[in-house]
């Protein structure tokens, strides 16, 4: 996979507060989770794609089920707060690298890929991200994601709704900059050329089942 984009140095440590500012809701869709793969996934053996600082990991690690968690990300940054964060878990495994770095023979009943596919551009990376773990996962598995998804003119339309649920007082040249990038410089795609990726990558065709504005969670099988 080509062009994967790596949270660095500042960028790294505010990523917290960044996605609780910029993504309503944020919690709650993390909250889910283990409620929406713990009854179909046996056993508890999950794979977490760019897991970033650990805050999904966080809500299995805590789950009353046990899960063996394993999570991936190429930032050494990401993975350093992730380590900090969960170091009292011992269930937890933590890789700095690529999903393609990642056996081939050891397969996972359950996968999470929450904000990444957007940095991806649709020449082949997003759907050479989609195989890799297609390939590691078993037939069944359950495989969550949430992302920025929808045509130009949706997510324009759902760029307003955002702008009116961000917190009070933010600065708003900021925020330009943030809806000018989010608009023009990620690489969403919309609902049905995602599907169609899933569908070529080896999984089912997704549930929408969350959205918040932009962002846009889904659900899907490995086939």
């Amino acid at each position: 996979m080509n062009n994967i984009e790596i949270f660095e140095n500042e960028r790294a440590a505010g990523y917290n507060q960044f996605v609780e500012t910029w993504i309503p809701n944020y919690h709650n869709f993390l909250d889910c989770l283990p409620q929406l793969l713990r009854k179909n996934t046996k056993p508890r053996d999950l794979l977490v794609v760019g897991c970033g600082t650990g805050n999904e990991i966080e809500r299995f690690a805590k789950a009353p089920e046990k899960w063996m968690i394993t999570g991936i990300d190429p930032s050494p940054a990401m993975i350093k707060q992730a380590n900090e964060k969960l170091q009292n878990s011992d269930s937890v495994t933590l890789i700095e690298g690529l999903v393609s770095d990642l056996e081939v023979d050891k397969k996972y009943s359950a996968a999470t890929l929450l904000l990444v596919l957007h940095f991806l551009e649709d020449n082949g990376n997003k759907l050479n991200l989609l195989k890799d773990i297609s390939d590691r996962l078993l037939s069944g598995a359950t495989f969550v994601m949430l992302d920025i998804t929808g045509d130009k003119k949706q997510i324009k339309q759902n760029l307003n709704v955002l702008r009116l649920l961000l917190p009070d007082g933010l600065d708003e040249e900021m925020i330009n900059f943030r809806m000018n990038r989010i608009e023009n410089e990620l690489f969403a795609i919309s609902e049905q050329r995602l599907s169609e990726l899933l569908q070529e990558a080896g999984f089912e065709a997704p549930i929408r089942f969350f959205q918040s504005s932009v962002y846009v969670g889904w659900i899907t099988k490995k086939k």
